[in-house]
């Protein structure tokens, strides 16, 4: 069997640290600030420092990775002689796993006894996260790169995301809520709980007062559609709520008896579009 190298994305919101455990390449998405010309990377900024800076008024924007950057991340491992997976953000939130797309594409070519397999994972955060570990599993019992691929596209039709963000001002700017109704949110404590469908879009489904109910609705949904509440494998991720992180766990843990596989720190590069506060869980369910 030949080697091959799983690839992945910042957008995944796997630390640097567990990707380089995990044997993962990491091709990075860029932020910067509002009126700034320098580019960033999630090593560069401290979660809290972004999450602070965002408190304190700053507006970052983000941009996808483009093919020439993941075409030299791809070359380095197939100089080697090895294949590549790589599992990329969604292409309904990014232009990411396009760009991996057309690097494959161009590599062909040039190395043609090496694969290059290409998944759009329609997932973000933790969500890609917990696909990829499920890749990272599936290698890890020494099964092939057709045997990975065949594990992601039976999970990727149910990998359930459901979240929800502190303040909607920042949903606001990407248009995912009106500016009337971020403003009568914010006055009336109206927290909304959302998911991303099976085109790997963001999309709206509950309303709810006051955070503590945020968090209900989404342990509801996880003992509603989880594939197995009490065995299932789960993330979490949180922008700066490591708190309300736990709170979520718990209220799982107390129904279930089971703890998340992974709380992990929501990045950059999903920050910047759902802001500090922002609480998301993540497991396969019956469907999306």
């Amino acid at each position: 069997m030949r080697e091959y190298v799983i690839f992945s994305d910042s957008s995944c919101d796997i630390s640097p640290e567990l990707l380089k455990e995990w044997g993962v390449v990491c091709i990075d998405l860029t932020f910067r600030a509002d009126g700034s010309n320098l580019d960033f990377t999630q090593t560069d900024v401290s979660n809290k420092e972004f999450y602070d800076n965002m408190r304190d008024g700053t507006v970052y924007r983000t941009s996808a990775a483009n093919s020439e950057s993941i075409k030299k991340a791809f070359e380095r491992v197939l100089k080697d002689g090895k294949d590549i997976f790589y599992l990329g953000f969604s292409s309904g939130l990014s232009g990411t796993v396009g760009a991996g797309k057309l690097a494959a594409e161009q590599l062909a070519p040039i190395y043609p006894d090496n694969r290059i397999i290409v998944i759009d994972s329609l997932c973000a955060s933790a969500g890609e996260g917990l696909l990829l570990y499920f890749a990272v599993e599936a290698k890890r019992r020494g099964g092939s790169i057709d045997e990975v691929e065949a594990e992601v596209n039976s999970k990727l039709p149910r990998l359930c995301h459901w979240f929800t963000v502190e303040d909607l001002v920042y949903l606001k700017r990407g248009g995912r809520v009106s500016a009337t109704a971020a403003f009568f949110g914010g006055m009336l404590n109206i927290k909304p709980v959302l998911h991303v469908d099976n085109d790997g879009l963001l999309i709206p489904m509950l309303k709810v007062r006051g955070r503590n109910a945020s968090l209900k609705a989404m342990a509801k949904k996880f003992s509603e559609m989880a594939l197995d509440p009490a065995g299932c494998t789960y993330f979490i991720s949180h922008g700066d709520s490591i708190e309300d992180a736990k709170k979520l766990e718990s209220m799982i843990a107390n129904e279930h008896g089971n703890h998340a596989k992974l709380i992990t720190d929501i990045g950059p590069v999903i920050g910047a579009h759902s802001g500090p506060g922002t609480i998301a869980l993540f497991f396969e369910g019956r469907e999306r």
